[in-house]
Order: structure tokens, then sequence, then C-alpha cells
């Protein structure tokens, strides 16, 4: 069943999605994968996400410089083709996986690759698609996976703005309007300072369209802040246990983590509300604490009202403060003894 947040529709939408990312951290174990998707369901992920490419659809492999990782990431000194042979999920799990998460009641989809992987992933009947940060320059593949009219995530993690303009327009001109762009820190982990999350203001109103985060950084700061800033989607990187290692085990929450996170974050949802001045019974049981205008000195009936026998304090059961200059001045009309509430029919 599609997430509600997939309408687009205030009124209709649930809570932020929360999606645990599985990438690499299966240690190539389907059992472990497996056991990852029930940890994040428990730990109250809406979805758990894959990515769908082989090392043969991703890359070549090949020892060329332009194939060694030396970019300062924690894979360096290795090929892509090996990086990508090491942490893949094989294509022959992913019905079992996507069975599975859905026996379990969690949404199961994927980042895919290139054409081959999305057609793999639309004969599994994903219900929605990702684009990972470097592929977003691919504007094919994101024109073809925009063209199964299906909510369309898209991490801008390098992106420039003409590459993000680029890439929505591309969606756009297929007829499809689901896009969510989110902001991404392509760096493995993340310093926090580098997550500039005033960014997914300035998208949202700069391309229309929903927006959340790719948090690559090693708390859970980043996450709860986007929710103030307009968050519906929030990635973060999922591990059963970082004793599984892998390329992306340092930068991954392990469950109790992870559970954190969602907690602060539905906290953080709950705590923006909505704009609301209503005057709820609890507040006008507060409002009795208020200042209000009191006698706070004995006056005889025909005496001038002065700053002496009238003063705003609390409670809040006399005339509110802004009424004293109407007062000062005029006259009692009968005896008031101190502590009286002010009010209109003391005055002559």
């Amino acid at each position: 069943m599609m997430h509600s947040l997939f309408k687009f529709d205030n009124k209709d939408r649930e809570n932020i999605f929360i999606i645990a990312e599985l990438s690499a951290n299966h240690g190539s174990d389907i059992e472990v994968a497996k056991q990852t998707i029930k940890a994040a369901k428990e730990a109250g992920a809406d979805a758990i996400k894959i990515q769908t490419y082989t090392p043969d659809t991703i890359t070549i492999d090949s020892h060329k410089e332009y194939f060694q990782l030396t970019q300062g990431t924690i894979w360096d000194g290795r090929t892509l083709y090996d990086l990508y042979k090491e942490a893949y999920t094989p294509w022959e799990w992913h019905k079992e996986l996507m069975d599975y998460a859905k026996k379990l009641g969690i949404i199961c989809f994927s980042s895919p690759f290139d054409p081959t992987a999305v057609d793999l992933l639309e004969s599994l009947n994903v219900p929605v698609y990702k684009i990972a940060s470097f592929e977003i320059t691919d504007l094919p593949l994101i024109e073809y996976v925009a063209s199964k009219q299906k909510p369309i995530i898209i991490s801008t993690g390098i992106a420039t703005m003409q590459e993000i303009e680029d890439a929505v327009a591309v969606c756009r001109r297929v007829g499809n309007e689901q896009v969510i762009l989110l902001k991404c820190t392509s760096a493995y982990p993340a310093k926090i300072e580098d997550a500039n999350l005033l960014t997914m203001q300035n998208m949202k109103e700069t391309f229309g369209v929903e927006v959340g985060l790719s948090d690559h950084t090693l708390g859970i700061t980043a996450p709860v802040v986007s929710v103030a800033l307009g968050a519906t989607v929030i990635e973060k990187h999922f591990i059963l246990d970082k004793q599984i290692g892998g390329p992306d085990a340092s930068f991954s929450l392990e469950p109790h983590e992870f559970k954190a996170m969602v907690d602060a974050v539905r906290e953080a949802e709950l705590s923006l509300g909505r704009v609301d001045y209503r005057l709820t019974e609890k507040k006008i049981k507060s409002r009795e604490f208020a200042r209000s205008l009191f006698v706070v000195k004995d006056i005889q009936a025909g005496e001038i009202f002065t700053t002496e026998h009238v003063r705003s304090i609390r409670p809040g059961h006399g005339l509110a403060p802004k009424h004293i200059n109407s007062i000062i001045g005029k006259v009692a009309r009968i005896n008031i003894e101190r502590g009286t509430p002010m009010s209109w029919d003391l005055i002559r």
C-alpha cells in the first residue's frame, strides 16, 4: 500500500517518511539482510531501501587510474569494481527480500543504477524509486525511471543547481510531478557543519517540490533539525551490527541508534503541530495567572482613582492592563476594598 506521503496532499499526509538504507550492510548474507529489514521495522522505519546494480552494470573491472578511489574517502586504495563487488545486493535476492518486507509490513524499494535494474524493479512492482546522488547527471536514466509514473526521490549530493533543475525538468517532461529532492552531503561520513540544511527550504521554493534529507553525518541532530525545515523524507544508513563491517558500516546507525532518531523525529513533528491561536480549555485556565487590574488600596465612593489605587498585578480576574489610562482620573462609584478585581461597574 502506498504511503500517504506520496499523495502530495497535506490533508492526507501522515508522518515524515523515514527510510532505513540497507545499502551494503548485509555482509553478502541474505539472512543478515532479512534480519536487518526486521530490525528496521522494529526501530520505526517506514521503509527499507536497497540498491540495484552489479559491479558490471555500474562500472568495469579496470585498474586504470580513472577507476582507483583516491578522493579522501574511507574506500581509498580500492578500485570501483572491487568496492561494488563487495557492496552490491544480488539481484536474485530482490524478490525474496521484498516479499519478506511485505510480510512484515514495511515498504521495500530500491535505487536503480541502469535501465536493466529499472526493468527488474518494475517486474517486482516497487512503489517508489530513488535516484542516488552520483546518478543525478544521468538524465536518460532519470527519464526512464520517471516514465514509470511512480514517486521518484532524487538525492542532490553532488549536483549543481542547474543539474537539479535538469533532473526535475526531465521528470516533468514525461508527466511525473511526484518528485522529492533530498539534501545530501556526499561525504562518508559527512561533517555536521557541512549539512547546510537551509538548502532544503530553498530547493522547495526554487523547484516547487517536496524535500527531505539523505544524511551521512554520524549522529541524529541533522535529521531532527530537518523536521523543522520542512523535510517530508529522511533517509539514514542502517546496520544490524557494526561488527558486520563493510563499506558503509562506519556511518550507519545500529537499531538502538536508529530508534532514538525515529523517536526524536516523531517528537519534533509533534512539537511543530500547526498554526493555532485558539484558546483551549487549558489556555483559558492558565489565563487566570495573567496580569490584570486590581484595586490595591481602599478607595471610598466619590474618590478619584490614582496609580496608588489601581495596579496591574497577578492574577487575571480584573480588567486587562491596557485599560489603566481609562480608569486613572475617574471617580469610584462605591466603596471598594483592597484586593478587588477592577471592573467597569466600579467607575462612575
